[in-house]
């Protein structure tokens, strides 16, 4: 897998915010702005769940908020093994996800899908996405699936594609998607209880 550590750009940023600098933060959030909402947007159309304006920015308010509570906590835990946009982007669609599935103010894109709306889905992955804020963490549970089923999950949890999308990208039937990251998500379990 290929490893873009921390540019100097973002190093230099994130020792501003963690001590404090002024403008540090407005910086940040300058840079990490259009991300955050492509991730908000991305996640939920992947999810089949209708963002009006308002609800955008209020996912984009938590992510930020997420990056610095606890005095920039997911910030000091960050190892800069990868690029500051992988990290906040594995934190970022994590929060997503868990806000759209706890949110009241979403509707779903097809309204009549047997799934009345994203509140009404418990999310199975929770776990194992609690576990993609530690990028070695990842490349670990990774490095221990089959080649097809890294990619799938790779696609799926950390760039937040939807069935369709992996389907079309891999060549395999979108009934396929699923049990594959079922097995792939119970392989990565019995790997963590390992640790």
């Amino acid at each position: 897998m290929l490893n873009v550590g921390l540019s100097e750009i973002d190093r230099n940023l994130l020792e501003r915010c963690l001590e404090r600098k002024p403008r540090a933060w407005e910086d940040f959030v300058d840079r990490f702005m259009g991300l955050v909402v492509h991730i908000a947007n991305h996640t939920a159309q992947a999810r089949s769940v209708r963002l009006a304006p308002e609800d955008r920015d209020d996912l984009c308010a938590d992510v930020f908020l997420a990056v610095i509570n606890n005095d920039f906590a997911l910030l000091r835990n960050f190892r800069g093994k990868s690029s500051l946009a992988t990290y906040l982007t594995v934190v970022a669609r994590r929060i997503v996800v868990k806000k759209l599935l706890s949110s009241k103010t979403t509707s779903r894109l097809d309204e009549n899908s047997a799934a009345h709306d994203a509140r009404s889905v418990p999310d199975p992955h929770q776990g194992v996405e609690q576990r993609l804020g530690d990028q070695e963490e990842v490349a670990r549970l990774l490095e221990g699936l089959q080649e097809n089923e890294a990619r799938v999950v790779r696609m799926y949890h950390l760039e937040g594609k939807s069935y369709h999308e992996i389907s079309s990208a891999v060549g395999m039937t979108e009934n396929s998607i699923g049990p594959i990251l079922s097995r792939a998500r119970d392989k990565m379990r019995r790997a963590g209880q390992g640790v």
